[in-house]
């Protein structure tokens, strides 16, 4: 059994003697550390808050006090109370909603009146007419009907005709005439007409164009009504989505009709204006039409104006919008934003899409200068989109056994159109409603309207390079990255410093929007590409607050990217990334720190029982950590890797690998400097050197020792660089970590360690108490102790008496907490060093009776009653 001898003496004027035999697993205490949880945990006291709760409102309570003296009385006191809901932000908003004054005041229904001229002026200044730039609706038509085909069998309902249609009325009062007409409309929905059942999709497209030469016939023979009765029915297949996945093919036929209709309804009132065979100019004004044409364009929107059902009645009176140029020059205009709301009653959202695309269509055709009720078409879409998630549609799509993501697809004309319509010719505004529109079209719809958003984005860019920074944060979101347009978009800044700009906000808005995980291979390519080129551009001049900058960009892309279960995968990213990469000194410390995370993953699978393909994949990943630490620059860096890896290399039960991290980590120790930068200044290492070791120290006590090695050899080796390591000479560092220290020596002579590594089996384990194992430890504790109080002896000058006061503190309580104090010699010990940190009048007096009174509380527990005795030799000495 190792004892060895203490002679040491305090102070220059008295020597206090000390000779203590100290045996370290005999005098060490014996923990029982589960029954000392219990011990210290709170004790739970039910609490009555009987009406209180922190969230219920508080009632003021207004107290009124009036005072009358009256004449021949007493004065008499009034009192009245008043109960208020008191809310404080209501009381300083003043009952206003900042959100909803920002939301009116950006509302174009709401917009003050003083912007009004302004749009009017720029509508006044855009073209009105459709340039060769723009893509004509009849270019789309022949792709929509080859794409949206189906196999399914079709109905449609065919006009049968009647007699009242061919006749014509022969009264002269107007007021007959409309009567007639009316009834004849009706005549249409009491059932004259014929619904045809399983047709093919060729046979339903010969029916339409049956319907359209009909339509043509009835109007060449005069029989206007039946020409709107053909185009009303027409109108009303547009709110059959039974074959739903057709439903785009039979947009484009039916608007053939509705196209028609309107042309011979234009065609006709422009014919009744013809004065002495001269025909009205293009950009006649209404003041030029004569009554009678007046008179006919006025009954088409009355009769239209009848028809019951919403959707016939809106597509109808949209066909023939551009004929409100022969009522008023306003008439396009205040016709618009009533037919964009008329849409918002239609329920299916798929049909209500195409609506809003065909009145664009119309309203480019006619008024493309006015672009805000466009603008406020699309915003009523982007608000009702939502839609498709309700129980109808949901329902709807189950029934006709079609998936989510070919639904959406159908929504692409409409979208492709509209999107179209309001990128052209629009002002450097565009880009304003380009940041959101983007965004939407990322998240719903496919490659093709985004890319055509995109391609109308470059070419808003090209005349005005002073709007990157601007444009480019339309790359919202990495649906962007894989579109063929995206390329030409970075292509476009030749200039390395406004590449890089671009690059950093097309990360910034990645990082900010994207809110899952990816691993498409051309994402990353993408993003991969993005990254290399911010990081290519760090050099020896680059700030530091710039690399700060760029790392973190490319660490928010790196934590974004996940393979799930594929960790081969996962692992073969991080060396790419790392071969990228290598000039960022915080890109490689993420890349460590995922790579562990990556290993601990794999171990959370086998639930800790590896394979041996899983355990040689932990072992590539603790590879990967090994080689990438001694590239990094900041000592303490590597050391807090060293010990973070050699941890995730024992939790795998990767032994040998645990041990050379700990090993590189102790030889590294040596070279941590006096002085090292943090935040730009220079301050002493010592506290972070000490933090560290601190954390060592809880490692080494679960690491087993090698066979190979001996007991205990790595806390051995790192004693070994303490003791030679160079110390400020006014620093206690070195003790401090001598005393924590001994309280891993203390635990590792308890019979079971406080915690373990899960299938790792620590010391108390492999030794099992062994007597050699515990010698070992004594000797280890005998040069420790005497280092400590060697220390203490040098601390007897004047200068160092307060240093000194507090490391005997220090070490009593290591003492006090780790030590058998039952042993008479180390409470005597004990004793010394209370009356030493007290004696030169140094001592915190508050926390010497707070000890106190902790001793003699420890005193009343069981088997503590040894305390009882020191408390009465521990004296408290005034300053004085």
């Amino acid at each position: 059994m190792t004892s060895f001898p203490l002679d040491i003496s305090f102070c220059k004027c008295k020597c206090i003697y000390i000779n203590i035999y100290f045996s370290v697993h005999k005098h060490a205490r014996s923990r029982n550390y589960v029954s000392e949880s219990d011990v210290c945990k709170l004790e739970s006291v039910p609490l009555d808050f009987g009406d209180y709760h922190p969230l219920k409102p508080i009632t003021v309570t207004e107290s009124k006090t009036k005072k009358m003296s009256r004449k021949g009385s007493t004065s008499s006191t009034s009192s009245s109370s008043s109960s208020s809901m008191m809310d404080p932000l209501s009381s300083v908003l003043d009952g206003t909603d900042p959100l909803s004054l920002f939301a009116a005041a950006a509302d174009p229904l709401t917009t003050p009146a003083s912007m009004d001229g302004v749009r009017k002026k720029r509508d006044k200044d855009d073209s009105s007419a459709l340039g060769s730039d723009f893509e004509q609706w009849s270019s789309k038509r022949g792709e929509i009907l080859a794409k949206y085909t189906t196999t399914e069998k079709l109905s449609i309902n065919l006009y049968m005709g009647s007699e009242k249609g061919k006749a014509t009325t022969s009264g002269s009062a107007v007021s007959e005439k409309v009567r007639t007409r009316l009834e004849e409309l009706d005549d249409l929905e009491e059932g004259s007409q014929k619904e045809l059942l399983n047709l093919t999709q060729q046979d339903y497209m010969n029916r339409i164009e049956e319907l359209n030469q009909s339509l043509k016939d009835a109007w060449s023979s005069d029989q206007k009504v039946k020409a709107l009765k053909i185009v009303i029915q027409c109108s009303k297949l547009l709110s059959d989505t039974t074959v739903i996945q057709f439903y785009p093919s039979k947009f484009v036929l039916i608007t053939d009709i509705l196209d028609t209709f309107g042309k011979l309804v234009y065609e006709r009132i422009l014919s009744m204006c013809m004065d002495n065979r001269v025909s009205l100019s293009d950009n006649f004004s209404p003041e030029t039409v004569n009554d009678t044409a007046k008179e006919t364009c006025l009954n088409w929107f009355f009769k239209i104006a009848s028809i019951r059902e919403l959707i016939p009645r809106f597509y109808v009176e949209a066909a023939i919008l551009k004929c409100n140029k022969f009522l008023s020059k306003t008439g396009i205009s205040e016709c618009l934003p009533r037919l964009t709301s008329v849409i918002r009653g239609i329920g299916d959202p798929l049909v209500a899409v195409y609506a809003r695309a065909y009145l664009c269509r119309v309203g480019m055709e006619v008024a493309p200068q006015l672009k805000e009720s466009l603008n406020k078409n699309f915003f009523d879409f982007l608000l009702t989109f939502k839609q498709i998630h309700g129980d109808t549609v949901q329902n709807q799509l189950v029934v006709q056994c079609v998936e989510i993501p070919l639904y959406l697809t159908l929504y692409s004309p409409a979208i492709d159109w509209i999107l179209q319509c309001i990128a052209y010719h629009a002002p450097e505004d565009y880009i304003n409603c380009a940041e959101v529109w983007v965004e939407y079209t990322c998240r719903h719809f496919t490659k093709r309207e985004v890319n055509t958003v995109l391609a109308d984005v470059i070419k808003h860019m090209t005349p005005d390079r002073n709007l990157i920074l601007r444009i480019c944060k339309i790359c919202l979101f990495v649906y962007l990255y894989f579109q063929e347009k995206f390329l030409p978009f970075l292509d476009m800044f030749q200039k390395e410093s406004v590449r890089v700009e671009v690059c950093k906000c097309i990360m910034e808005s990645f990082i900010k929007h994207q809110q899952e995980s990816t691993k498409d291979p051309v994402i990353l390519n993408a993003l991969l590409h993005i990254c290399k080129t911010m990081h290519d551009s760090v050099n020896a001049l680059t700030l530091e607050d710039e690399k700060r900058l760029l790392a973190a960009l490319i660490n928010g892309f790196i934590k974004m990217v996940s393979f799930g279960r594929d960790f081969e995968q996962q692992l073969s990213f991080y060396v790419e990334a790392r071969s990228m990469f290598c000039n960022l000194e915080p890109v490689l410390v993420q890349l460590i720190h995922s790579v562990n995370q990556l290993a601990m993953e794999t171990r959370k699978v086998m639930r800790g029982n590896h394979s041996r393909k899983t355990a040689a994949f932990v072992r590539a990943c603790v590879a990967f950590c090994f080689i990438t630490i001694p590239s990094l620059s900041s000592i303490f860096t590597r050391l807090n890797l060293y010990l973070h890896s050699g941890q995730v290399a024992l939790a795998n039960q990767c032994l040998s690998q645990a041990d050379a991290f700990f090993k590189a980590a102790v030889s590294l120790v040596p070279e941590v400097p006096k002085m090292i930068s943090v935040d730009g200044k220079m301050r002493p290492s010592d506290a972070f050197l000490l933090e560290f070791l601190c954390n060592f120290f809880s490692t080494l006590l679960v690491v087993p020792d090698h066979p190979e090695q001996g007991v205990l050899f790595l806390v051995r080796g790192l004693l070994n660089v303490i003791q030679d390591y160079t110390w400020e000479d006014n620093s206690d560092d070195k003790i401090r970590i001598y005393t924590n220290v001994l309280h891993l020596l203390s635990a590792m002579t308890q019979e079971t360690y406080i915690y373990h590594v899960d299938k790792v089996d620590s010391n108390d384990t492999l030794y099992g108490g062994d007597s050699k194992f515990l010698a070992e430890i004594s000797k280890l504790c005998e040069t420790v102790i005497a280092q400590i109080l060697d220390h203490l002896k040098t601390l007897g000058k004047e200068e160092t008496l307060k240093r000194q006061s507090q490391l005997a503190l220090y070490f009593f309580n290591t003492i006090l907490a780790h030590g058998d104090l039952r042993n008479n010699k180390l409470n005597q010990l004990s004793v010394n060093l209370w009356n030493l940190a007290q004696k030169h009048g140094f001592a915190d007096t508050k926390t010497m009776v707070k000890t106190l009174e902790y001793i003699k509380r420890r005193s009343k527990q069981p088997d503590m009653s040894h305390f009882t005795d020191l408390a009465l030799r521990l004296p408290l000495q005034s300053r004085t």
